[in-house]
């Protein structure tokens, strides 16, 4: 296990000075184009010396992605994303926030489960309407590792981004249970599965997930304010992160939505003047600030590298082109509804609805909750298919999101002049 850490964060920093170097695209954009430009090399070296190839593999292979980003990084990168988010800004915004978190989640795993499976039986290639519908859930959460690390250095307006950001940590944890309800209807079959089951599944991993966050927050309020000493109140910050993690776990809880409360907490003016000293402020965030950019750097490696043991198909390929755009249209489809409600109360930027649309980007988190399933599922197909929507997603989407902001606000300048 050393010797993989070793070769990742070796890797992870070639790759970052290619980019800087030579590439000069946005850190974890970057980072993932020179990864998947690196696996691509490799399997055509693969041709010529099959053992090279099979070693890669092999090494990749051995990383469970899934177990690397569900249970190790997930908890440390939703809670620095939290962290740094402005709570009063999200407050104003939080009834849309938690529309588009929940019902759009929601409406966009069913419209992206229907149209995909009409058209794999289009194409002649049909699965059952719940994988489908497995691949809908997977697929629709926007991903606030890879939000974060692109719309803050776009001049992104705040109300916006705080819209952005905060849809995508709440939303993350969400889909993961809408995934979780899908997975064990697929697999117990819906004569074993109940709504009211369904619903108290929903409730427990939500609830449950929401009330420990808030349990975590004031527990790290108490421990802190009763002390001076920045390098403890860093170790517990540390210690709410990674305990509060495995307790949601063991409670059946949901851990990412446990993260983003406790997060946000601890992030509040309220809790930093009250708890933490100016020297100790400066720490915690220094210190998050640095595991932030650390995990994300080696999460988009990751999933660079994952090209080398993914099955390859020529439908797969195929699926996966239209597959873009059907996710497109569920991501506009579920959104459009809530900003056209909440637009003359909010006051909704113009544009909200396209920026939204092309800034919600697909990340690591879809493409682990692909490599949970099971073999006795399509898996093969869906996550050959969530690969390609997550690379298109994070590459064309995130480098042309910029170019796309600033011509939407030469259009508004041009109209209001």
């Amino acid at each position: 296990m050393l010797n993989i850490i070793t070769a990742l964060i070796v890797l992870t920093a070639l790759f970052g000075w290619i980019n800087a170097r030579f590439l000069k695209m946005p850190f974890t954009i970057g980072l993932m184009a020179v990864s998947i430009l690196f696996s691509v090399a490799i399997l055509a070296i693969g041709f010529f010396e099959p053992s090279f190839l099979a070693y890669e593999q092999q090494l990749v292979a051995s990383i469970d992605f899934h177990e690397v980003l569900m249970d190790g990084m997930l908890s440390l990168l939703l809670f620095a994303g939290a962290l740094h988010v402005d709570f009063g800004r999200l407050r104003t915004y939080a009834w849309p926030i938690l529309v588009f978190a929940t019902l759009g989640v929601l409406t966009s795993t069913f419209i992206v489960g229907g149209l995909f499976y009409a058209f794999l039986h289009l194409l002649g290639t049909p699965i059952e309407f719940i994988y489908c519908l497995l691949f809908g859930a997977l697929i629709s959460p926007t991903d606030p590792i890879a939000a974060l690390g692109i719309l803050k250095k776009l001049g992104v307006p705040k109300p916006l981004e705080i819209k952005i950001v905060g849809e995508s940590l709440f939303n993350d944890g969400i889909g993961v249970v809408v995934f979780a309800t899908l997975y064990q209807i697929a697999l117990l079959g819906t004569d074993q599965v109940t709504a009211v089951s369904v619903g108290l599944l929903f409730l427990e991993e939500v609830g449950g997930g929401v009330l420990l966050g808030v349990v975590l927050g004031f527990v790290g309020y108490r421990m802190m304010r009763a002390i001076n000493d920045y390098e403890v109140e860093v170790m517990i910050t540390l210690a709410l992160v990674l305990g509060g993690y495995a307790l949601a776990s063991i409670l059946h809880f949901s851990g990412p939505l446990a993260m983003v409360v406790c997060g946000l907490m601890i992030g509040t003016q309220r809790f930093r003047q009250g708890a933490m000293s100016g020297e100790t402020q400066l720490y915690v965030d220094r210190f998050w600030e640095i595991i932030d950019v650390i995990l994300n750097a080696l999460l988009f490696v990751l999933i660079g590298l994952e090209i080398v043991v993914l099955p390859f198909n020529s439908a797969f390929f195929l699926v996966g082109l239209v597959a873009i755009p059907i996710v497109l249209i569920a991501r506009i489809s579920s959104i459009a509804l809530p900003i056209a409600f909440f637009r003359k109360r909010l006051a909704f930027e113009p544009n909200t609805t396209i920026i939204m649309t092309w800034g919600g980007l697909r990340g690591g988190i879809s493409v682990a909750l692909a490599l949970s399933l099971s073999a006795e599922m399509p898996r093969d197909l869906l996550i050959g298919v969530t690969y390609g929507v997550v690379a298109f997603s994070i590459i064309v989407q995130g480098l042309t999101i910029e170019p796309l902001l600033r011509r939407l606000q030469k259009g508004q300048n041009g109209v209001d002049s």
